[in-house]
Order: structure tokens, then sequence, then C-alpha cells
């Protein structure tokens, strides 16, 4: 048995949007995302250890910022435009990102903030940026092992 192994292309990562995990859709026309670890370090300084500080990781976070093109009639490019004009709990929602190996991170209740919703030069296409900020600890589902035959079938 075998997993996908080795290096991909970006274009391979893929998410995916929706108000819950059972409603989630692609979201067409996005061209690039990056990806921020906030890690929470507390700090303190013990007379054992004679001036050195030590430390210890008590909270994490996690905003990725995707940007693409706005476009209509998409499912989930419309899902997160909708976000734009909202607050509180109205901009929460799920979003799935869906690794090469196929293997999934799922944020439910993140936080969507619309960071462009339009703006450019007349000449270019109208564009769609937000960002996803966690909101609680997201769940890692590990990919499905499948038999190396398998893989080769689904490549041809």
């Amino acid at each position: 048995m075998s997993t996908k192994s080795g290096v991909y292309p970006v274009y391979e990562n893929q998410f995916q949007v929706g108000a819950t995990k059972e409603t989630l859709n692609n979201i067409a026309d996005m061209e690039s995302f990056s990806v921020k670890l906030d890690n929470g370090i507390e700090e303190w300084n013990p007379l054992d250890q004679e001036g050195w500080v030590r430390r210890l990781m008590t909270s994490k976070s996690v905003t990725i910022s995707i940007s693409g093109k706005r476009n209509f009639g998409d499912t989930g490019n419309d899902y997160i435009a909708s976000k734009a004009l909202k607050n509180g709990r109205d901009v929460e929602g799920c979003l799935q990102w869906t690794f090469p190996d196929g293997s999934k991170l799922v944020f439910e209740d993140a936080v969507i903030n619309i960071t462009n919703w339009g703006a450019g030069k007349s000449t270019e296409v109208i564009p769609l940026e937000f960002d996803m900020a966690s909101n609680g600890k997201p769940t890692y589902i590990e990919a499905t092992v499948q038999p190396a035959g398998q893989l080769e079938n689904q490549e041809n």
C-alpha cells in the first residue's frame, strides 16, 4: 500500500468553503495563498536557571491568506464574497485545506476577513482576497491509503 509522495506544485493545494463541513465547495479562480502561524509562548525566569529564560508554547493560531479573482456564480467564490459586509458570528464559516497527498485540515467556525472586494485598475480582472483566521483547534484528517496499483490506474 502507498500514498502519494514527493514534491508537488503549489496548485495541488486546494481550498473548500461553506457554512459547515457538510456544505463545502471549491473556490474558483484563486491564484495564491500564504500561511501564518502565530504561537503564544510564555516566558519566565526561574532562579535555578541562573538568568536563563525558560519557555513553553501555550497557544497556536493559523491565518491563511488567499487571493484570486472574483467569479460571480461560483458557489465557493460567492460564499466568500458574501461575507464582505457582515460582522460578528455572520463572518464565520468552514474552510478545508486539501493537501496534494489527500490529507485535509478543517477549520470549523473560522473567521473570514475580506481584504479586497473588487478594487483595482480599470483593465484588471476584479480581485477577491481574504484571510481565514482559525477560531479554535482545527481537525487534521489523514490521507486515505490506497493499494499501490490503484494509484497508477488513477493517473492513466
